[in-house]
C-alpha cells in the first residue's frame, strides 16, 4: 500500500463531462448524507467479503453513492457523523427500490499502511475510532483514503434493487447508466479545493506514519 494518485483536475465534473454513469459505490447512509451536505470530502475504505483475494481497489473514478444500512449504528460513527443517522433512517426506500441522487468523483487516492498518524484524520471522516481500528486490522493492515467531490440531484433516480447487488462489496453495476445532468455541487469550487489541499496535507503525514 503505497503512493498517492491525483485522478481528476478541478473543473472536470459533470458540468463539463455529462457522461452517464452506470456504477454505484456502497457507503453507510449517514455518511452519504454528510458527503451530500459538504461536511465530508473523505471516504475511508477497506473492502468487503466479496472484494476478492486482491481486496479493495479504486476501480472507478466516478460513481453514484449507494446508501446502505447494514452494520450502520451510532457506535460505529464519529460524533460529527452520528447526527446524520436519524435523517438517514427516515429516507429508507421501499423494498426493492434503490434511491441514487449523489454523484461522486475521486480527486485523490492515498494508501494508508501505518496505524500511527490515522488520528490526525479523525475530523475528516465519519467513522468512530473503533471502526477505524477494526477496518484497519481486517485481513492485511491498512486502509485506502479517497478524497471526493460530490454533486447532488434535487430528486433521486429510482433503480430496481436486485439480489445481484446484495453482499459486502463496494462496487455495483447498475442496470442502465444514469444521466449526470441536473446536479449541483455540494461545495463551491474554491471551498472544495481549499479543503482538499488541507486534507491532502494531513493525508501525506498520515501516510508517513
Amino acid at each position: 500500500m503505497t503512493g498517492t494518485a491525483r485522478n481528476f483536475p478541478m473543473g472536470d465534473g459533470p458540468e463539463t463531462d455529462p457522461t452517464p454513469c452506470g456504477v454505484a459505490f456502497k457507503e453507510w447512509a449517514a455518511v452519504c448524507l454528510a458527503l451530500e451536505a459538504g461536511e465530508q470530502i473523505l471516504i475511508l475504505r477497506k473492502g468487503g467479503l466479496h472484494e476478492g483475494a486482491a481486496g479493495f481497489r479504486v476501480a472507478h473514478r466516478r460513481f453514484w453513492l449507494y446508501p446502505t444500512r447494514f452494520h450502520e449504528e451510532a457506535a460505529h460513527l464519529s460524533p460529527a457523523a452520528a447526527p446524520w443517522l436519524a435523517p438517514a433512517r427516515a429516507l429508507v426506500p421501499p423494498a426493492g427500490e434503490l434511491w441514487l441522487r449523489s454523484l461522486v468523483e475521486v480527486t485523490d487516492v492515498v494508501a494508508l499502511p501505518h496505524w500511527t498518524g490515522l488520528e490526525r484524520l479523525a475530523a475528516w471522516h465519519g467513522w468512530s475510532a473503533e471502526t477505524v481500528r477494526i477496518r484497519f486490522e481486517y485481513r492485511e493492515p491498512g486502509l485506502f483514503a479517497l478524497v471526493v467531490r460530490v454533486w447532488v440531484r434535487p430528486t433521486a433516480w429510482i433503480v430496481p434493487e436486485t439480489t445481484a447487488m446484495a453482499g459486502c462489496r463496494s462496487w455495483v453495476d447498475l442496470p442502465t447508466p444514469l444521466p449526470t445532468t441536473d446536479l449541483r455541487p455540494a461545495l463551491p469550487d474554491e471551498d472544495f479545493e481549499n479543503r482538499r489541499q488541507a486534507l491532502c496535507a494531513d493525508l501525506q503525514q498520515a501516510q508517513a506514519g
